[in-house]
């Protein structure tokens, strides 16, 4: 890859002016070889190969970014789905397997770790049972182990006998880390389409159909966005989404050159960049405040679908101009308690979780890092979960619900969540009760879009 002078003064200028950074550089590493009926030799070869592949990444991602000057936020790891080695494994023992992994994770030096995980979106096996009765008090003993779990796609519908155990799971979660508002639930996501080379948190996983070891990078620049659109206030909508394409396409430039130097200095291949915008706390680096210069007076009111919908374009476009392996999410994320302007607009009443939700539909991923009051009852969150799952079965797309009920915590509320889990205002969920439907449990058929051979 070639860079010209002026694309690295430019770089230069996103970096110190814009919060433009590499937002995580994750290795995928798969776990296949480590299954054994032994559970102690299956926990050790676990760690063991963990902590050998990854024994260098973050030092190499610090080295690199003081060489290229460009910030690396998060270096994760992600891993093959743990419900899919652990065989006869009992409950107790996946517990302490989620252990093993947030302390190779300590060891390392690296922020998170996801792959806690289950595919269940058809059916769910022995091991995927063993790793959902875990979950609750895997999250609440462990500090960097993220989780995710799949209950539908397009093309299986949606299983909601695992829609209706995610529920309980939840909530349960939130229990046991009350004196910490939930924060388990802020490294658990439940997927619709779910990708395999997702390197953002809580949803990432080393899929099936990915090699041993894969570096894979998300980078981030909201800032970069909006600082590119305060200098054309006066531009139509067509030249709006053109300035986008433009900014998105240097971002990801960037971002590639940085992942591709990582992974040489690794001995590892390259996978891909995801494109997503993921906005933090910091001042302008905000996914509301792009919408809110795009012509809305506060995120969430009339149009805020519309514009919403434009950026997410233009990224996508750019991005994938930029570069021949663009995957992941690849997109705009939205998540509350991570994102300024989202806050603001939820405490001036602009934004409310049914806007999220109709967000949701042109956004790349779901209702993210939500805090709910903490009675919302565990159907309710099965409902919440199945209304993302059928967006995205029927629009053959990525959603997920990554909600947290903050115990002890009421409507308008706020609580912290520290770090780059930020703050979040306490949202009331509707008071009627879906209980009925999440208790009919079965599968959604998939739909007619599933038939595409």
């Amino acid at each position: 890859m070639t860079i010209a002078m002026d694309e690295i003064l430019q770089t230069i200028r996103m970096v110190q002016m814009e919060n433009l950074d590499i937002r995580t550089v994750t290795m995928g590493i798969s776990l296949q070889d480590c299954a054994d009926s032994d559970f102690e030799k299956m926990n050790q070869r676990v760690y063991e190969k963990i902590t050998k592949y990854a024994q260098n990444l973050r030092e190499v991602a610090e080295e690199t970014e003081k060489e290229f000057g460009i910030p690396i936020i998060n270096k994760r790891i992600s891993i093959t789905p743990i419900a899919e080695i652990l065989g006869n494994a009992t409950v107790e023992q996946t517990v302490e397997l989620a252990k093993t992994l947030d302390k190779a994770a300590k060891q390392l030096g690296i922020d998170f770790i996801g792959g806690f995980s289950a595919l269940v979106h058809k059916g769910t096996s022995k091991g995927d049972e063993t790793l959902l009765k875990a979950l609750p008090k895997a999250l609440s003993v462990t500090e960097r182990v993220c989780s995710s779990v799949s209950v539908a796609t397009t093309r299986t519908g949606i299983n909601m006998d695992a829609v209706r155990e995610m529920g309980f799971i939840i909530k349960e979660a939130a229990e046991r880390t009350k004196d910490q508002n939930g924060i388990a639930c802020a490294k658990l996501v439940v997927f619709c389409n779910p990708v395999e080379d997702n390197p953002f948190m809580a949803g990432a996983f080393h899929g099936a159909g990915e090699g041993e070891a894969v570096i894979n990078v998300g980078v981030s620049g909201p800032g970069v966005v909006l600082s590119a659109l305060k200098r054309y206030p006066d531009a139509d909508l067509g030249e709006v989404s053109d300035i986008i394409k433009k900014t998105a396409f240097k971002i990801t430039r960037a971002g590639e050159l940085i992942g591709r130097v990582v992974a040489s200095r690794l001995g590892i291949p390259f996978g891909i960049m995801d494109l997503s915008l993921a906005p933090t706390n910091a001042l302008n680096d905000s996914v509301a405040e792009i919408l809110e210069e795009v012509g809305l007076e506060r995120v969430g009111t009339h149009g805020t679908i519309a514009a919403l919908a434009l950026m997410n374009d233009a990224v996508k476009k750019g991005g994938a101009m930029a570069s021949s392996y663009v995957g992941g999410l690849s997109g705009a994320f939205i998540p509350v308690s991570e994102d300024n302007g989202m806050i603001r607009g939820i405490i001036d009443g602009a934004l409310n979780l049914s806007k999220l939700e109709a967000m949701t539909c042109v956004c790349s991923v779901g209702l993210d890092m939500i805090a709910i009051t903490g009675d919302a009852a565990p159907s309710t969150l099965s409902a919440m979960i199945a209304d993302e799952a059928a967006i995205g079965m029927i629009n053959k797309k990525t959603t997920a619900v990554r909600v947290i009920p903050v115990p002890g915590k009421k409507e308008g509320e706020m609580v912290e969540f520290g770090g780059l889990l930020g703050r979040a205002p306490v949202i009331g969920v509707n008071p009627y009760s879906s209980q009925r439907l999440i208790n009919r449990g079965g599968r959604i058929p998939a739909p007619l879009q599933a038939l595409i051979n």
